[in-house]
C-alpha cells in the first residue's frame, strides 16, 4: 500500500513544500525514516506511534517505509508529524484509502497523548503551500490564525489527532478560520513611549525626523544622560505605518525564529542587542543558518547603544547588508540570503569617561585614551552613516519642565507620513517603483531626483572639497537633502536643502579628523 500527503517545511524565512510518501508491508513491523531527517524528525517515530494510540487508534503491525522528498534537502524540525501519522493510517485504511490529499497540505507536531502542538514558521509554509496549489491546509489550532493571513487558502486549526480523523471521516467537521484585516492596526499608533517625553533636544529631534522620512541611517554622540538612547527608542514612534506586504515579511522572520507573539506583526522592530553579541548573533548562522538581529529588525530600526564597545569584527559586518539591504549566509549545509532593511541607529560617548567637550564636566581622558576609544569605530561604517548628531547635555529649564513640551510623536509622524506619500508620487510619475527610500535610492534614481538647483550645486562643491567628502558621502548628503526637501513639499533641492545636510556630516572632522 502507498500513500502521499503533502506537508511543508522552511529554508532559511521561505517555506518549501514536502512530500511524505508512506509505504507499508505485511512483514516483520517496523518503521524507518528516509529523506535527509535531522533527529526531531527521526524521533518523530515515537511521537506518532505514541500519539495514535493514545487516540484511540491502533498503530499498524506493518513494515513502514516513511520518505521525504525531495530526498536532497534536509528536513528539520517537527512539523511533519502530522502528515506522518496520516499516510501511516491510509496506508492501513483507518483513514479510506480512496480519500483525496492532492489538494490539501498537513502541518503540525504531535504530543504522546495525540494534542497538535504550535511550531514555528507556519506563515512561510502556509504561502508555499499556496504557490503549490493546494486549497486546503490543516495546522496546529494555535497556529491557524498565524496560516489565515495568506489569502485564497482555507485554514483548519486542529487540537488533536482524533479530530483530525473525524474530520476527515465526515464525523465532525472543522470549521475553516478566516483572517479579519479589522483587528490588525498597521497605523503604529499604540506605543507606551513618545517623543514628547523627550525635553530638549531640538536639534535631535528635527534629525531623527529627516531620518524617519528617508530611511537614513543616524549616529548621536554626546554625555551620559544626554537622551540619546530615550530618542533612540522613541524612533520607532515616528516611523511611517507599515504596509501589508511590510508586515507579511517581517512576521515571517519572527516565525521561523520563534519569536513571533501575535498572528501579524504590526509594529516595526527595534532591535537593541548587547555590545556582547557575535557576529552570528547580528548577521545570523548556524549548521543551518538562522536570521540574526539585522534581519529581526527588518522593516524597523537596529539599534546599537555604546557603539565603540560592539567588537571591530560585529560593526565590519554591518558594511554589506547596509549597502544591499540584505545578507547571506553560507555554512556548509546552505547558502541563504536574509532580507536585512533596516535603520542602523547608534549612540556613544565622545570618550571612555564621556564628557570629552563638554563645557560643564571634565574629562578625564588622556588624548591617546580619547583618541584609541573613537579609532574603534571605522571610518568606512561612518560612511555609511547620513547624519551624525552631537547632543550636549540637557539644561536644568528643560528637565525640570520650565520649557515647553516637545511635539507628541502622532504629529511628528504625520510629516513623515506626508514627506514619504510625495516621495512615492515623484517616484511613480518618474516611471520607477514607489516605496524606494531616499537612503536606498539607486545612482540612477539619484541623477533623476537629487540635482540641487545651481546655488545648491555650488554649494555641494564647497562642502565636497572642504569636508573631504568620500564618493559616497557625497551621495548620502544629497539623500539627506532629498528627504529634507520632501517634508517642506519641494521637489526642486535648493541651498537651504544641501546646507541642513551637510551640517550633518560635520562631526566626521570634528571627532576623527576625517
Amino acid at each position: 500500500m502507498l500513500s502521499r500527503i503533502y506537508s511543508s517545511g522552511v529554508l532559511g524565512i521561505d517555506g518549501f513544500e514536502v512530500t511524505v510518501e508512506c509505504s507499508a508491508w505485511d512483514r516483520v513491523p517496523k518503521l524507518e525514516l528516509v529523506g535527509l531527517p535531522d533527529a526531531a524528525v527521526k524521533e518523530a517515530k515515537n511521537r506518532v506511534r505514541s500519539a495514535c494510540e493514545n487516540s484511540g487508534f491502533m498503530f499498524p503491525p506493518l513494515d513502514i517505509m516513511i520518505n521525504l522528498a525531495p530526498a536532497d534537502v534536509k528536513k528539520e524540525g517537527s512539523a511533519f508529524d502530522l502528515a506522518i501519522i496520516c499516510a501511516i493510517l491510509q496506508c492501513d485504511r483507518i483513514i479510506p484509502s480512496g480519500f483525496d490529499f492532492s489538494d490539501k497540505c498537513l502541518i503540525g507536531e504531535l504530543s504522546l497523548s495525540g494534542e497538535v502542538r504550535a511550531v514555528g514558521g507556519i506563515l512561510p509554509m502556509a504561502v508555499s503551500a499556496k504557490k503549490c496549489g493546494r486549497r486546503e491546509i490543516f495546522v496546529p489550532f494555535d497556529n491557524a490564525g498565524e496560516a489565515a493571513v495568506v489569502d485564497g487558502i482555507d485554514v483548519y486549526g486542529v487540537k488533536n489527532l482524533r479530530q483530525l480523523i473525524n474530520h476527515i471521516k465526515g464525523i465532525e467537521k472543522i470549521e475553516p478560520i478566516r483572517f479579519d484585516p479589522s483587528r490588525f492596526d498597521l497605523s503604529n499608533k499604540a506605543c507606551s513611549v513618545d517623543f514628547a517625553d523627550v525635553r530638549g533636544q531640538y536639534k535631535a529631534k528635527r534629525a531623527l525626523e529627516i531620518a524617519a522620512a528617508g530611511g537614513h541611517n543616524v549616529l548621536m554622540i554626546g554625555p551620559p544622560g544626554a537622551g540619546k538612547s530615550m530618542l533612540a527608542k522613541r524612533l520607532s514612534t515616528i516611523l511611517p505605518d507599515m504596509t501589508f506586504d511590510e508586515a507579511v515579511e517581517t512576521t515571517k522572520i519572527h516565525s521561523v525564529t520563534g519569536s513571533l507573539k501575535t498572528n501579524l506583526v504590526t509594529e516595526r522592530p527595534f532591535r537593541s542587542p548587547h555590545h556582547s553579541v557575535s557576529v552570528a548573533g547580528l548577521v545570523g548562522g548556524g549548521t543551518i543558518p538562522r536570521p540574526g538581529e539585522i534581519s529581526l529588525s527588518n522593516n524597523g530600526i537596529l539599534f546599537l547603544d555604546e557603539l565603540p564597545e560592539f567588537s571591530k569584527s560585529v560593526t565590519e559586518s554591518l558594511r554589506q547588508p547596509l549597502e544591499d539591504g540584505e545578507v547571506t549566509v553560507t555554512r556548509a549545509a546552505a547558502k541563504i540570503t536574509y532580507p536585512a532593511s533596516f535603520m542602523l541607529v547608534c549612540a556613544m560617548n565622545p570618550c571612555r569617561c564621556g564628557y570629552f567637550g563638554d563645557p560643564s564636566r571634565q574629562c578625564t581622558c588622556t588624548p591617546a585614551s580619547i583618541a584609541k576609544y573613537l579609532e574603534r569605530v571605522s571610518g568606512p561604517l561612518l560612511d555609511r552613516i547620513d547624519i551624525e548628531i552631537e547632543l550636549p547635555s540637557v539644561s536644568y529649564n528643560e528637565i525640570s519642565g520650565k520649557t515647553q513640551p516637545g511635539e507628541p510623536s502622532a504629529k511628528i509622524r504625520e510629516r513623515v507620513n506626508r514627506a514619504r506619500k510625495f516621495a512615492d508620487s515623484r517616484l511613480a510619475s518618474g516611471g520607477d517603483r514607489a516605496g524606494v527610500l531616499n537612503a536606498r535610492m539607486t545612482t540612477d534614481m539619484l541623477r533623476k531626483y537629487c540635482t540641487p538647483d545651481e546655488e545648491g550645486q555650488h554649494l555641494m562643491r564647497e562642502a565636497f572639497e572642504t569636508l573631504g567628502l568620500s564618493a559616497r558621502g557625497h551621495d548620502r548628503v544629497l539623500r539627506v537633502a532629498r528627504t529634507i526637501a520632501d517634508l517642506d513639499g519641494s521637489e526642486q533641492i535648493n541651498a537651504d536643502h544641501i546646507s541642513e545636510a551637510i551640517m550633518y556630516r560635520t562631526l566626521d572632522r570634528k571627532y576623527w579628523r576625517r
